[in-house]
């Protein structure tokens, strides 16, 4: 009777655990929703105050910047150094960033949606909390990269968890645990 109820137990750990993900992955979707249909132009331009929107920084070197809340939408960034930038908050939608080197950069409450990362470089990146809706993963390499509360479909999900391996240096987190992977 005592190791059923530890089955029970877990297994209910096990399913909080998923339900509490769902529901943050749910608010955050819906706020990045609202934040998209209702702008107000007034906070976009104290929210981001950098704007390289339709920029071409092909092999650009950011390598260390603090870039919080830059905006990046529509920008050529193909094989741009991104390597610890401080990323957290940026916009960097409709970017192409062709293998770009993201090595250990912080994307925390980034919008990286419908970016092209093919063949980029995002070991130890932190990605927590990020909207990666239709983004490419083709070719990435992924290793120690915290995915953790990141909004992801499942072809994105299943994708990434083939080549999902390592422990982020900061956050201490698998890299194939912040994905689900199975």
């Amino acid at each position: 009777m005592g190791e059923e109820l530890q089955v029970v137990i877990k297994n209910a750990v096990v399913v909080n655990a998923i339900i509490k993900k769902f529901y943050w992955q749910t608010i955050t979707l819906i706020l990045g929703i609202v934040v998209l249909c209702f702008p107000y132009p007034a906070i976009a331009d104290w929210t981001h105050p950098l704007s390289f929107s339709n920029a071409e920084l092909s092999r650009h070197n950011f390598a260390g910047e603090s870039l919080q809340a830059a905006e990046f939408s529509n920008a050529n960034l193909e094989m741009t150094n991104f390597v610890g930038a401080d990323l957290r908050g940026a916009v960097l939608s409709a970017s192409v960033m062709t293998q770009a080197n993201l090595q250990g950069a912080d994307l925390t409450n980034a919008m990286v949606d419908q970016v092209n990362l093919t063949g980029a470089n995002l070991s130890d990146v932190v990605l927590k909390e990020a909207l990666l809706l239709r983004a490419i993963f083709a070719n990435v390499n992924i290793e120690g990269a915290d995915f953790t509360d990141a909004i992801l479909d499942k072809a994105q999900i299943k994708e990434l968890c083939t080549k999902a391996s390592g422990v982020n240096t900061k956050t201490g987190v698998k890299t194939r645990d912040s994905l689900g992977c199975q």
